[in-house]
């Protein structure tokens, strides 16, 4: 087999008659994207580079948040605001970006010549179903509810305003100094004050309810049964008592979720606030991408099938079904996979071509580099901040996070960046920036609580997986920088001295045991103070790209713990299950090449396309393993580099 040096192919975008429209889609682009980290078991997200293109679907109406959520509720709409810019600026400020070869991504597996398409135009054109631990792929097909006779009744959902729930929620948390809450019986009848009694039991757990006369009213009146101290506790405020829940039924309500255009954990929040409870009463086995439509599995403790079901007449682009009660939550890392449903619009390839790059892809696979998402969308690449947390270093730490960079980012982002760097004031810099929650305004926040001679405080302030994401992205760009560098030494064989695994421990290769593996065999190692290295040139690389970064690599113990990189073991070559493709002609990009679980279960036809059209598209499906990317499959199969700032430049003669 043969291996490629990367070449970039010239990505087009194909001429709408829109050509207005497509112009105001492209500048509501969003021109900063949130930086993905993998969980501690090692399950990553798969996410891939979205192109200047606005969502068809609009996710803002119905997603109302409490008032005292307002705050978070600002600083959403300035996270998820975009800002107007013509593409060419858009397309400068990306010059600063990073390319692939910037984080090691340089090489290919297949020998055919590589042609142009558009990833993701759409987000409805990447579609990704969770495989379960079981091997079942999640789908939406079922909105029936399980109901037993201890469900309330529909009307249990309606019959509270929206500033009863307001007023009902301030109580449960002990939000204001009332003891109680009265609502007004309007029409009173016993079957109405029953269904007030049940509403408020079973939407606001700890709440007690009792009738009152007043004024020759009738009034149903929520107030804590138990006493405040005794339901203050951490686990009472997040957890219904054990007596509002059927001692028959699991205590986890399981169901599949459906989104597009939002990722898992902004479609929990979301939940979370409509249901008015807190996020973590919520569990998944993996986070699956934003620009995209994706179907998972999804647990949350005590909440009824019937209420969660409710939610699918009030939320856009989410719905949920597929209920069932279980004993148990997910957890982060039990899936085996995910499955993808992929288009690839105005490919140039030519049926040859294409029939080459998906048998290459489907027998040998792609090299398993860590994703461009992996290492940001700024001129300060993630894993800079991560050498610098291992060098211990903090100073630079912090340097490398506060300080103004060249590129595309918020304007408030931009002017926090200059106070810091005219003052290094943290409560000036803080003022600059309204959105409090980004990684800038926490670890300002915590510099103006523990001062400027205790960063590491400060910085720990930053969540922890906000703060192991700078680390693993170091990890990440020395792995993927010494799977070039041994697949550009040794190509496609294993050699002796190479890593491969024995269960879950790595041993060398010998040179008699050669014959007996293959490229697929083989591992690279992230470095680490628990992991071995392989014994031929690649092992004194990695020794070589540590030491020029001022560390040893046989010292990764950090002195703060959390900061100690053990390591892991990593295949060089995935070969992706379940491979199929299609080649399709349409005219309109608008129009939806395949139908989804939502589509089938709302009876929609299969969409009628041309014989002969204008256009041609790639349809392609492929199932991956956990902690591999899709993007890097798509970049084997294209031999285009899948970073923003080659993505846009390319596109920059379309944009115009």
């Amino acid at each position: 087999m043969e291996t490629v040096e990367m070449n970039s192919v010239s990505l087009k975008r194909p001429h709408s008659e829109d050509g207005v429209a497509n112009a105001d889609e492209v500048k509501r682009h969003k021109i900063s994207e949130k930086s993905k980290t993998e969980n501690d078991s090692g399950q990553s997200t798969e996410t891939v580079t979205e192109q200047p293109d606005k969502s068809l679907l609009e996710d803002t109406k119905n997603e109302i948040i409490p008032n005292e959520e307002s705050e978070e509720q600002e600083d959403e709409e300035l996270e998820d605001s975009d800002e107007d810019g013509d593409p060419e600026s858009f397309a400068d400020m990306m010059k600063h970006g990073l390319t692939e070869s910037d984080v090691g991504i340089t090489k290919f597996v297949s020998s055919h010549k590589g042609f142009s398409g558009i990833l993701k135009e759409r987000y409805s054109d990447f579609v990704v179903h969770e495989i379960g631990k079981d091997g079942r792929v999640s789908h939406l097909d079922d909105f029936t509810v399980p109901v037993d006779d201890e469900d309330p009744s529909e009307e249990t959902f309606t019959v509270l305003s929206d500033e009863d729930k307001q007023r009902l929620e301030e109580l449960q948390l002990f939000k204001n100094k009332e003891t109680s809450v009265a609502i007004e019986v309007v029409e009173d009848t016993k079957e109405k004050r029953t269904v007030i009694h049940q509403a408020v039991k079973s939407l606001f757990p700890g709440l007690e309810t009792k009738t009152e006369d007043r004024d020759g009213k009738k009034y149903i009146i929520a107030y804590h049964a138990a006493g405040k101290k005794a339901l203050a506790s951490e686990f009472e405020c997040h957890n219904p008592r054990k007596h509002s829940w059927p001692k028959s039924r699991g205590s986890y309500c399981h169901f599949v979720l459906y989104k597009e255009n939002k990722d898992t954990m902004d479609a929990i929040n979301v939940l979370s606030k409509f249901l008015r409870v807190k996020p973590n009463i919520f569990s998944y086995m993996g986070t699956k991408d934003k620009r995209a439509i994706t179907v998972q599995e999804i647990a949350v403790l005590r909440i009824t099938a019937q209420r969660l079901a409710h939610l699918n007449k009030c939320l856009m682009n989410f719905k949920l079904g597929n209920f069932s009660y279980k004993n148990h939550p997910l957890k982060l890392g039990e899936l085996q996979g995910n499955h993808f449903t992929v288009v690839l619009r105005n490919i140039t390839g030519t049926d040859d071509q294409i029939e080459q790059a998906m048998h290459s892809l489907r027998e040998i696979g792609f090299i398993n580099y860590y994703g461009m998402q992996r290492f940001g969308t700024t001129a300060v690449p993630t894993y800079q901040i991560g050498r610098a947390i291992l060098q211990n270093n903090w100073n630079e730490v912090m340097d490398l996070i506060l300080k103004p960079r060249p590129g595309a980012e918020k304007g408030y982002l931009v002017k926090c960046r200059e106070e810091w760097a005219k003052t290094k004031d943290p409560a000036a810099a803080l003022k600059k920036l309204p959105v409090k929650r980004c990684v800038e305004g926490q670890l300002l926040r915590g510099l103006l609580k523990y001062g400027m001679k205790n960063i590491i405080s400060a910085f720990g302030i930053i969540p922890r997986n906000n703060r192991l994401m700078y680390i693993h992205s170091y990890q990440s760009y020395v792995w993927n920088n010494m799977v070039s560098k041994r697949i550009e030494e040794y190509g496609l064989r294993a050699v002796p001295g190479d890593l491969t695994l024995k269960g879950a421990t790595a041993v060398h290769i010998e040179e008699g045991d050669v014959d007996n593996y293959t490229i697929h065999d083989v591992v690279m190692p992230l470095p680490g103070f628990d992991v071995i290295y392989p014994k031929h040139k690649i092992g004194e690389a990695y020794k070589e790209m540590l030491v020029a970064d001022n560390l040893d690599i046989n010292n990764m113990r950090h002195k703060i713990r959390d900061y100690s990189l053990s390591g892991a073991y990593r295949k060089i070559i995935i070969r992706p299950q379940n491979v199929n493709w299609e080649v399709v002609a349409y005219d309109d990009p608008r129009i939806p090449l395949f139908t989804t679980d939502l589509d089938k279960l709302e009876g929609k036809p299969l969409p009628v396309l041309p014989t002969d059209g204008k256009f041609r598209a790639l349809k392609m499906e492929f199932s991956l393993p956990p902690s591999t990317y899709a993007t890097m499959a798509i970049r084997e199969v294209l031999k285009m580099d899948t970073s923003i700032k080659n993505q846009t430049q390319l596109n920059t003669t379309w944009l115009r």
